[in-house]
């Protein structure tokens, strides 16, 4: 059975913040950071970590807030304020963190990352600086401002056909800028896997996370 703790995680530059952690349920296949919305630390991400674990994968989603509010989880109705939280911290000292937790999780087993909304944004760019095994983006946000980076590790990217906030230009820019990438999209709008919000595409959702676990699976074999 699979076991869990909050635990403290050291970045390089010595800040210290925390994250919930999760043991894979029998022999670990690698381990994954699952990188977070504008929210924080939320019990919907924690839910994430157990259902990897639950299918062979350590986790650890790191709490990326805590540079700017420790502990703090901001509800889903006020998305102004989680952003402007989130937005108030350098992107390079979040992938300190992001690193951080990539190399706690490895265990020798390669570390990959799951990131969703801005957390699907950094997956790009933590793959271009991070070691990672691969890095997932479910409807990454801020994409367009990565897209000169290049990924050191395969990817693959979930996309809503009708999400603001990857309209099909963009998409069309991140197929061209990372060809090998690979690439769905799903008849569902923002967030469409977050089963806590009114967004949830349950269809739409399991059809990707079928794909993430087949995709990381792949990876951590080669």
């Amino acid at each position: 059975m699979a076991s869990e703790a909050m635990v403290r995680v050291a970045a390089d530059d010595g800040f210290s913040f925390d994250a919930f952690e999760v043991s894979a349920d029998g022999t670990s296949t690698g381990g994954v950071v699952i990188v977070q919305e504008i929210f924080g630390l939320t019990d919907q991400l924690k839910a994430v970590a157990r259902f990897l674990a639950r299918e062979g994968f350590d986790a650890i989603v790191p709490s990326l807030m805590d540079r700017a509010s420790p502990g703090t989880v901001v509800p889903f109705d006020q998305p102004d304020r989680g952003r402007e939280l989130m937005m108030s911290i350098p992107t390079e000292k979040i992938v300190r963190d992001i690193a951080a937790a990539a190399r706690r999780i490895d265990r020798g087993r390669g570390a990959s990352l799951v990131g969703f909304c801005l957390g699907g944004g950094l997956a790009l760019r933590a793959a271009s600086e991070v070691p990672l095994t691969s890095a997932v983006s479910y409807y990454g946000t801020r994409l367009g401002m990565f897209l000169e980076k290049s990924p050191k590790c395969p990817m693959l990217f979930h996309f809503g056909a009708t999400d603001s906030h990857s309209p099909p230009e963009l998409i069309e820019q991140v197929k061209k800028a990372i060809p090998a990438a690979e690439t769905h999209i799903y008849q569902a709008g923002h967030a469409f896997a977050n089963d806590a919000r009114t967004t949830y595409v349950k269809e739409a959702a399991e059809t990707a996370d079928a794909r993430t676990l087949a995709f990381l699976r792949q990876m951590h074999r080669k």
